[in-house]
């Protein structure tokens, strides 16, 4: 295994371990150096997978990262064991080393003279922080820096808040650093109380990835609005100059082209076919059987019936779960002919693994009716071309992953944050199911026929994705649009995924992915 060597930027990296980076990005990064990294731990809450920090422990690299579990965020880097790490600092082209584990073999880490006399100078008191069993067993004393700490082992009896940092820290028995922390803050103890929920600069203001370094990301889409029949908002928060928010990205399902996509979101990670020959059984029951049919489905032109209970998620199969290498299976689906297929000529899906969403590319069809009583966004009409040909291949529907710890197709996108803009009460993709099915219910209730029509028409249909005889799609369906199945879910060896067992449930223009745990793994929106 290689030594993991990094540079050292307080409060913003350790390496290509950039504050403000997405677990996506980070997990991508980690699993394309196996050698570097050979094992990788993932720690998240079962119950609350998107509201807790998600941890991952590099154990074999010393190194510990913190995000949170809303927006998915490196806020964190730790330093637990200096002896599998080689940290330098670079100032004025000048490199200095925290600890050279090859030339030290004996040492655990950095002593108190080195980092305050030659790696990163004079500093301010630290803070002290008493231990367990009421104060008794050893504390830790916090040695701040803007943007990195440095923690020391301390007995509260050497301890004084009369005595200055280098009287406690500069004898013997406290003098060697047991962990650092790279955070956004001018000390710790500031920074704590906001290190979840504090708003991170965009990527772009990193210097070494800000001059043209291979690790450059595209501008975040940080939320995806939706307002129904079929139009998007995708909202950006940094700015493209100065302070002035970029504007607003639309997409129009059923007229934005790829040509639209690719000009605002740039050129998708990968462009996948499908095979969709087992869901036709699914979508001549949705055209001739009304019990098969999703609320109002009458409004939904000939042609776009299969959205009712398709939500294929085969461009997330284009890599295996394993190891990101390419799924050789796939191949199959490749090369299906599209007639055969059922599909038309260049219907496709753009992949954009990085902003945490699908697209797919047909020929033109009817988007769902809008809201009951809700006026339509006002779209800037140059943002899109509007169709005119039947033959011309447009947007028609989209699929926003929720990058969910513990569900199946766990790091294949990074997570997409979205908001339900027509509700009343703030409905998002951190919303419990429930809470955003009782908002939906109301906010359809005038186009169903009664109460029990509401709830026939709501029911779930179980989804697996752990049964590998089809990795076009990856879907089975248990049964039709019943109630939730219980069934075993199949452990994988994905990192962090182990429940393929989903349900899906349908609204108008909208399908959701749940999980049992009552949180949305993706919704899709046509």
């Amino acid at each position: 295994m290689s030594l993991f060597q990094a540079q050292l930027y307080p409060g913003q990296a350790l390496g290509f371990l950039v504050l403000g980076a997405s677990l996506h990005d980070i997990l991508t990064r980690i699993k394309a150096e196996p050698q570097r990294f050979p094992k990788i731990d993932l720690a998240f809450s079962q119950n609350a997978p998107i509201e807790e920090p998600v941890v991952v422990n590099l154990p074999s690299n010393g190194v510990r990262l913190r995000f949170d579990g809303p927006e998915q965020r490196l806020r964190l880097v730790e330093v637990v064991d200096f002896t599998k790490i080689h940290i330098t600092f670079k100032e004025a082209n000048h490199e200095r080393d925290l600890m050279r584990p090859a030339a030290e073999p004996t040492a655990t880490g950095p002593t108190f003279k080195h980092i305050y006399n030659r790696f990163l100078g004079p500093t301010y008191d630290g803070e002290f922080v008493p231990g367990s069993e009421g104060g008794k067993d050893v504390g830790t004393y916090v040695l701040s820096y803007p943007g990195v700490a440095f923690t020391f082992p301390m007995a509260p009896s050497a301890y004084s808040p009369d005595k200055d940092v280098m009287s406690l820290l500069s004898h013997n028995g406290t003098q060697v650093a047991t962990s650092m922390a790279v955070f956004s803050g001018d000390t710790w103890a500031q920074a704590r109380d906001t290190l979840w929920d504090e708003a991170l600069p965009s990527l772009k203001t990193f210097a070494p990835l800000s001059k043209g370094s291979k690790d450059a990301s595209p501008d975040d889409v940080t939320l995806v609005r939706i307002h129904g029949g079929g139009k998007l908002q995708l909202v950006r928060k940094w700015s493209g100059v100065g302070d002035a928010p970029l504007p607003s990205t639309w997409i129009i399902l059923g007229e934005t082209t790829p040509q639209d996509l690719v000009a605002e979101l740039g050129p998708p990670d990968a462009i996948y076919r499908r095979n969709e020959q087992r869901m036709y059984i699914h979508r001549v029951r949705g055209a001739s059987s009304s019990h098969g049919r999703r609320p109002n489905s009458g409004d939904v032109k000939p042609g776009s019936h299969d959205n009712l209970t398709d939500t294929d998620m085969s461009s997330a199969n284009a890599l295996s779960t394993d190891d990101g290498d390419y799924d050789s299976r796939d191949d199959d689906d490749e090369a299906v002919e599209d007639d055969a297929a059922g599909n038309v000529a260049g219907e496709c899906f753009y992949n954009y693994f990085y902003l945490g969403f699908d697209i797919l590319i047909s020929t033109p069809r009817v988007p769902s009716q809008p809201p009951p009583g809700i006026d339509e966004p006002q779209v800037p009409r140059d943002r899109t071309l509007p169709s005119e040909s039947q033959d011309r291949l447009v947007a028609t529907k989209m699929i926003l992953h929720g990058n969910v710890p513990g569900s199946y197709p766990f790091n294949r996108h990074r997570r997409c944050r979205w908001d339900i803009a027509y509700l009343d009460q703030p409905t998002n993709s951190e919303t419990p199911f429930p809470e955003t099915e009782e908002r939906l219910g109301s906010a359809w209730k005038s186009t169903y026929l009664s109460e029990a029509d509401a709830k026939q028409r709501q029911r779930g249909m179980v989804l697996n994705r752990g049964w590998g005889d089809s990795p076009g799609s990856s879907i089975e369906f248990l049964g039709g649009w019943e109630g939730e199945v219980k069934s075993s879910a199949r452990k994988t060896d994905a990192i962090g995924a182990d429940n393929s067992t989903t349900t899906l449930y349908g609204y108008p223009g909208l399908v959701f992915e749940v999980l049992r745990n009552g949180f949305v793994s993706a919704l899709t929106v046509f």
